[in-house]
């Protein structure tokens, strides 16, 4: 018996048209698309007119286990993706025990299989421990399944120890994954560097830190061959960077995160520094950076958005600004907010957005789905348009409720969640 889906709007990523349509599914793929699906012996799904998109690719979350249960789970992380219309995620290795070995990441599949509601990719550390002291066995870790290599959580601070790894990593064919930041410039940093944290009092971290270490990483890539990929780009100089090594042909791609996209440091100077769910690292930037974003979007500099989703519990964010951990979650309304934002506000159109969510993920990553065709990956979201709801920290499936969005009300919301054939989530 198939899963058919009927009485839907599937959105045509080239033209940007809402073509009516049913879709039948088989397994793990997708049997049929057309006008009208014979109904007899299906599961069948009314879909009420809402619109069908592949579903989203989130190359850049943290879902905490194992060690920081207390914060989020494979489990629960997973249940907060699927509301969100994820099909794939992307997990970081600033776990305890941190990502590094083979072992640990054959651990994240066991897990997920058992757990999951949707796919799981674990990347690799770049360095034994995080501690940029040692390499861990590249080429291990990808034949166990590492989708890429990564010391998100800290930058390598040492150049010889990143000219290494990439030197593997070209060999291996696999990505270079950079939390892109100088520790020197940031030291015990909390916000953005700038008016705002002098006049705070808070210890600030400039944009430097971040484009400098973009900069000899694009280098460096560019010296090995290296596909670098940019986690959470947040400042102009460092978008301007990827839009020269791109201009060079360099093989150089990027993300953003929501948060980067529409909020600046002035939400911190509101509150005067009062509320750590303002808090995030990148931190908020500047009005100038902010629109270097948005424009590093529009024009393709930056190829997809990641929500950089990062459970913690109340009580660490309960602490002071400068005290409290970064972090974001953001996985369950992240398409919700930007649909509101940018393309009921005309910034974007919904095709062009669909794609930095799923298509160019897919990509740039070389990933099944990202687009919903006869005979592909039965990965799809379907999204409701019209109806407005606020965002609602109570609501969340992920045990984090850190996020400064909390009230805002937005369409788009997820309805019907389908990860290779299984439905993992539907709306009541």
């Amino acid at each position: 018996m198939g899963l058919l889906l009927k009485n839907g709007r599937l959105l045509n990523l080239e033209t940007g048209e809402l073509e009516a349509r049913e879709i039948l599914i088989e397994g793990d793929h997708i049997a049929e698309i057309a006008e009208l699906v014979e109904e007899s012996g299906h599961e069948v799904h009314d879909l009420n007119g809402g619109v069908i998109l592949p579903g989203y690719i989130d190359m850049h979350v943290h879902l905490r286990q194992p060690g920081f249960e207390a914060k989020e789970t494979i489990e629960t992380g997973t249940k907060a993706a699927a509301r969100g219309g994820y099909t794939t995620v992307a997990c970081m290795p600033n776990t305890r025990p941190v990502i590094d070995t083979p072992e640990r990441i054959r651990y994240v599949y066991d897990v997920t299989e058992k757990e999951g509601s949707c796919t799981v990719l674990p990347y690799g550390a770049i360095t034994v421990g995080e501690l940029g002291e040692e390499l861990t066995d590249i080429i291990a870790l990808r034949e166990a399944g590492a989708v890429g290599i990564t010391d998100d959580g800290v930058g390598v601070q040492s150049s010889a120890m990143m000219r290494r790894a990439m030197e593997v990593a070209a060999c291996q064919d696999i990505p270079v994954v950079i939390h892109s930041e100088d520790e020197d410039l940031a030291k015990d940093g909390c916000m953005n560097e700038g008016v705002v944290s002098k006049r705070l009092g808070l210890p600030g971290i400039p944009g430097l830190a971040e484009s400098v270490m973009i900069a000899r990483d694009i280098m460096l890539a560019e010296e090995t061959g290296a596909h670098l990929h940019v986690c959470h780009i947040s400042d102009a100089g460092s978008v301007e960077l990827v839009r020269w090594a791109k201009q060079r042909g360099l093989k150089v791609t990027t993300e953003v995160t929501p948060h980067h996209l529409l909020l600046t440091e002035s939400i911190i100077d509101e509150t005067d520094g009062g509320d750590a769910n303002m808090k995030v690292n990148p931190p908020l930037r500047t009005e100038a950076d902010r629109q270097a974003c948005l424009q590093g979007l529009l024009d393709g500099t930056i190829d997809m958005i990641a929500t950089d989703h990062a459970p913690h519990t109340e009580e660490e964010k309960k602490r002071s600004f400068a005290t409290a951990p970064f972090g974001f979650t953001g996985i369950e309304f992240a398409f919700p907010l930007l649909y509101t934002e940018l393309v009921e506000k005309g910034t974007i159109g919904l095709a062009e957005l669909v794609k930095k969510f799923a298509t160019n993920p897919a990509q740039v990553f070389r990933l099944p789905g990202g687009k919903v065709e006869q005979g592909g990956i039965a990965d799809l979201t379907v999204v409701d348009l019209e109806t407005e709801q606020a965002i609602d920290p109570n609501a969340f499936f992920s045990k984090g409720k850190n996020t400064p969005f909390v009230g805002k009300r937005v369409k788009g919301w997820s309805t019907l969640t389908i990860n290779r054939g299984r439905v993992t989530y539907k709306t009541e």
